[in-house]
């Protein structure tokens, strides 16, 4: 019974498996080469366009550097003796010859008094003498001695007038007080510190640069300085001067630059890095997203008026802000495909995005003369 039930499904597998095969025999003979199915055309990238332009660019050393005044002095006494009086406070701003202290002066006071006196004296006397020796009444010899006692007078007045002025201490420059170190009555010496005085108008920013750098820099160049404490404003400056010499342990040559402080934003001993402009140029710049790296070679997409991408090779610089700068291979105006480039090949077609037709429209709109 088994061997039957076993015969009976083989011979229904060889029979459904003989309809199979002459079914896709048939199958086959009735398609024809024209009638095979062919592959789905791909789709043109929808791609964004940007046009090759002209950008002022530059190349850049960095470095930190420290802000100094451009005058700066401890104010002290030449003379020892007691303050009488304190005409600023800590922070004024002065100008220059302003009084800062008086010092006690009641004996140079009265000695000059004397001088005065003398002096007034000694020229009476030498006008006299001058109205004689016209009128031929008085020698020579009188006359000379009558020169000497107001020479003497006047020297002596002079020197008293000098000692005063000592005991008035005023501002050498135009600048910002430091904090006030003394009171009235304080005793002074020479080596007393009275305050201190900055003249900020200039900062002077030192700083060093390799070596290697040096020869592409030079006096005049601009700089651009950032402070931690404003670190959303650019300060300019320029350089003024090169250090003669270069640190043998650092290899490094010393720059001093000068930036105009007129908003006193600045101060002494701030610490800011500092960019030297060097190389500044016109150059031809395309966006990044643009530039498409392949080992050693550069390239990128040109959209065509044909519709097609062609790819060209380029040379390329510097990159700032999102630009790269080309140095041959483009022409100012070509457009150049900044978004889907990575996913075409050489002359396949393309579709400009919806921005990009507005701005082509734009661009392509003339305007007619007016008719007189």
């Amino acid at each position: 019974m088994r061997a039957l039930i076993f015969a009976g499904f083989t011979v229904i597998f060889v029979a459904a498996g003989w309809v199979y095969f002459d079914q896709s025999s048939k199958d086959m003979e009735t398609v024809s080469e024209g009638d095979r199915p062919r592959s789905r055309a791909r789709m043109p990238e929808i791609v964004t366009v940007e046009a090759v332009k002209y950008m002022q660019i530059s190349d850049s050393i960095e470095s930190i550097g420290t802000a100094l005044a451009n005058e700066s002095v401890s104010v002290i006494s030449k003379v020892t003796d007691t303050v009488s009086q304190v005409h600023f406070d800590d922070g004024d701003h002065v100008e220059a010859g302003q009084i800062l202290i008086e010092m006690t002066n009641n004996e140079e006071s009265a000695l000059l008094a004397e001088a005065q006196a003398n002096l007034d004296e000694a020229r009476r006397q030498l006008r006299r003498q001058m109205e004689l020796g016209d009128k031929g009444l008085t020698s020579k010899s009188v006359m000379d001695e009558a020169i000497a006692r107001e020479e003497a007078a006047n020297a002596r007045f002079n020197a008293l007038t000098a000692r005063m002025n000592d005991r008035l201490i005023r501002a050498p420059f135009s600048g910002i007080l430091g904090f006030r170190e003394i009171s009235p009555g304080t005793l002074l010496t020479s080596n007393t510190v009275i305050t201190t005085l900055d003249d900020i108008s200039i900062i002077k920013l030192d700083f060093s640069i390799p070596e290697l750098f040096l020869g592409a820099v030079e006096p005049g160049f601009r700089i651009v300085a950032i402070s931690d404490t404003w670190k959303d404003t650019e300060f300019d400056g320029v350089i003024s001067s090169i250090g003669n010499r270069i640190d043998p342990d650092t290899r490094a040559a010393n720059i001093r630059a000068t930036i105009q402080n007129n908003e006193n934003k600045l101060r002494p001993g701030m610490l800011m890095t500092v960019k030297v402009i060097t190389n500044e140029r016109n150059a031809l710049v395309i966006p990044e997203s643009a530039f498409i790296q392949t080992g050693s070679q550069s390239h990128v997409f040109i959209a065509g008026e044909d519709g097609l991408a062609h790819r060209r090779v380029i040379e390329i610089g510097s990159r700032k802000f999102g630009y790269v700068e080309v140095i041959s291979g483009l022409l100012e105006g070509e457009r150049v495909i900044i978004e889907g480039g990575f996913k075409l090949q050489d002359k396949a077609p393309f579709r400009l995005d919806e921005q990009a037709k507005l701005n082509l429209s734009q661009a392509k709109t003339t305007i007619r003369p007016e008719t007189g």
